[in-house]
């Protein structure tokens, strides 16, 4: 199944346009939220059929939201790429740990994101 519905999660305002803007000009459904914590209720209200996923955010950060939905059996199966400009491997390894499929370092070269997606639909 493509996909068509993708959530952003990010707490920087320019982040979350740029990122709806390269996925709203491929055709994508898109949704965002500026905390983990609003994250966590817009997926229960609508969930998506993708989430990109910041790290460092005020409140929960990434990994744990990341840990949240992957382990919430109504949620895990939905596919989390996260989008960080924390681009150690060290973070790389314990973000795939936490149940995310793929990662990628900011700034987000748009082509590698939309192949990303395209490899998990």
């Amino acid at each position: 199944m493509a996909i068509q519905k993708v959530l952003i999660v990010d707490d920087s305002p320019t982040e979350r346009y740029f990122l709806t803007d390269i996925l709203v000009k491929k055709g994508y459904s898109v949704s965002t939220a500026e905390s983990g914590e609003e994250a966590l209720q817009k997926i229960k209200a609508d969930k998506p059929q993708l989430i990109l996923m910041d790290i460092v955010m005020p409140g929960q950060n990434g990994f744990q939201v990341t840990r949240s939905i992957t382990r919430d059996p109504e949620t895990q199966d939905v596919p989390i790429i996260i989008c960080t400009s924390k681009g150690q491997e060290t973070d790389r390894i314990w973000g795939l740990r936490q149940g995310a499929r793929d990662y990628i370092v900011k700034p987000v070269d748009p082509a590698e994101l939309l192949s990303k997606i395209a490899a998990l639909g």
